[in-house]
Order: C-alpha cells, then sequence, then structure tokens
C-alpha cells in the first residue's frame, strides 16, 4: 500500500469528526472524556499526517478549512456506516433477527398469509420484512435473506430458484361473467388490461410478451391502466377493473379461494422466477438456516 492510500489512524479520525462536528475542540474533550491539549495534539499530528491544516484557530473557536471540509463529510458518512452496521450486528445477536428483503407482490400475496406458521416455527426471531421494487443491492440492502425476482444472477451471492415466471391472465369471477364471449386470446386486445409499469430492462414478462407469445400483436398501452405497484393491479382487478397477468405462485390462492379465475388457460413460462438469494458479504444470522428449510418446506 502506498504512503498515499495509507489510512490515518482511526481514533485520530474519531477525534477529528468530533471536533469538526461541535467546531470545538474543548467540547470534543467533554464528549470524548479527554482534554483540550490531547485532542488539539490529536488533531496536529492528523494535520501533519496530510500535509495540511483542516482547522481555521481562531479566538472564539475553530472552522473547517475545504480540505477539512472534504474529510469531514468523508469520516462522518463512514462512521455513519459503521454505527448502522454495529448496531445491526448487535441487534441480531441479542434478540435473534432475520431481516427478509423481497417485493411487494411476493410480501402481500405469497408471504404474508404464512407468516403465522413462521412465528410458530420461530417465536423468539424478531422477523423484519423489507420490500422493495428494484431487486437486490448486495452493496446497500441490509438484508440477511432476499426473495427476489430476476434472472438468478446475483454474483457474488448465491441464489437458488424458487419458483418460475409462469404467467396466465386473470380477473374477477364477476368480469368473467360479464364477458362470456371471451374464449381465445384475440378477445383480450378489446378488453381493459392493467399492467404493471415496465422496467428498463424488462425485469418480468409485459402484456406485450404474453400476446406475443400467443402470435398476436399487443393493443397500445393507453388502452389499459398501469400501476407501479402488483399489489394495486390484483386489487383493480378484485375491483372488476379489467383483466391482470397472474404470476404463480403469487396469485395462486386467490384464485383457489375463488376471489380470482384464470380467465384463459394459456399460460407463459420464461427463464426468470422468483429465487432465494444470499447475501455473501454479510455474516449469516442464525436464523437463516431454519428460515432457508422452512421456505422450501413451504414451496414444496
Amino acid at each position: 500500500m502506498s504512503r498515499q492510500d495509507r489510512l490515518p489512524p482511526m481514533q485520530t479520525l474519531s477525534v477529528f469528526e468530533s471536533a469538526a462536528r461541535l467546531a470545538s475542540f474543548t467540547a470534543a474533550a467533554r464528549e470524548l472524556g479527554s482534554t483540550q491539549p490531547a485532542i488539539s495534539q490529536r488533531v496536529v499530528q492528523l494535520e501533519e499526517d496530510l500535509g495540511t491544516p483542516l482547522f481555521a484557530r481562531g479566538h472564539r473557536g475553530v472552522s473547517l478549512t475545504p480540505e477539512g471540509e472534504r474529510l469531514f463529510e468523508a469520516v462522518s458518512q463512514s462512521l455513519d456506516t459503521l454505527r448502522v452496521a454495529t448496531a445491526d450486528i448487535r441487534a441480531r445477536r441479542a434478540s435473534g433477527a432475520l431481516t427478509i428483503l423481497t417485493d411487494f407482490g411476493f410480501a402481500t400475496y405469497w408471504l404474508m398469509p404464512r407468516l403465522t406458521r413462521l412465528k410458530q416455527l420461530m417465536p423468539d426471531v424478531n422477523v423484519k420484512i423489507i420490500t422493495s421494487q428494484a431487486g437486490l443491492d448486495p452493496r446497500h440492502d441490509h438484508a440477511d435473506i432476499a426473495i427476489v425476482f430476476g434472472d438468478g444472477d446475483w454474483a457474488p451471492s448465491t441464489s437458488t430458484r424458487l419458483f418460475p415466471e409462469e404467467v396466465t391472465p386473470v380477473c374477477s369471477p364477476a368480469f368473467r361473467a360479464a364477458h362470456p364471449e371471451v374464449t381465445d386470446a384475440a378477445d383480450l386486445i378489446r378488453l381493459p388490461l392493467l399492467h404493471v409499469q415496465p422496467t428498463e430492462p424488462e425485469r418480468w414478462l409485459a402484456w406485450s410478451g404474453w400476446f406475443a407469445a400467443q402470435g398476436l400483436n399487443p393493443p397500445a398501452d393507453r388502452d389499459g391502466i398501469t400501476f407501479n405497484s402488483y399489489a394495486l393491479v390484483i386489487h383493480g382487478v378484485l375491483m372488476n377493473q379489467g383483466i391482470a397477468l397472474g404470476w404463480t405462485p403469487l396469485v395462486d390462492e386467490l384464485v383457489a379461494s375463488g376471489q380470482l379465475v384464470k380467465l384463459l388457460d394459456k399460460p407463459v413460462t420464461t427463464s426468470r422466477g422468483y429465487f432465494l438469494v444470499r447475501p455473501q458479504a454479510r455474516p449469516e444470522a442464525a436464523a437463516v438456516p431454519l428460515f432457508r428449510r422452512w421456505l422450501f418446506d413451504e414451496c414444496a
């Protein structure tokens, strides 16, 4: 490591952060349980190490130089990240916590109905569910385990397929009764279609892809309604607003209970699907193996 890449001692950076945040060596000494001369000496050592003054000293206190401002921003962000990480580790060790990341649709229609069984299996584990439509970003998402939709490539995280992407048009029983003439995929073109807001690149099947798989040209998007949440799409279907694409396993229980019906038995299957992903950069929580076994049993 070159001299330019070498980091100053952590204790020195902590002293600098306190003095910069409080704009006072004396106040920093009180906060850190030290003395004003000791704080001043640490700051001087840091300035000599970096070869530039970090504070402008005055009769009424100290203020940061431009170089000091830049270092303070970096140190503050780094210390905040460390505080979050250490607090999270302590909390997980103390309470047996498990943080699960998934999307709105999976959380609402698959995970939520099964939470009672999960809590019965691990009553002492504090389960936290985080939802995001952006997928998994292992660098920023603080999740112990994730159930995410995609193509399975989340390297260097490990992933296991849970469900393939299998999509079938669904509607409410009342909507189906009002349109008995629907017998073929082409009949759907004239009906109101409910869309999930598309992504670029495409992360899940859209109506255009479903129609293309049937050998048909899709209608214009303006003829339907677009929502940014799959839960809103399904709510619109239940309110007889139109037809939506139903993903297995998200709509399976709604179909089994009679709240939704499959308008046509013409599913389209792709290579994508829901995957169980374990971020490698994060220490494995004690509850992860138990949750993994429970999840596989539920999927079976």
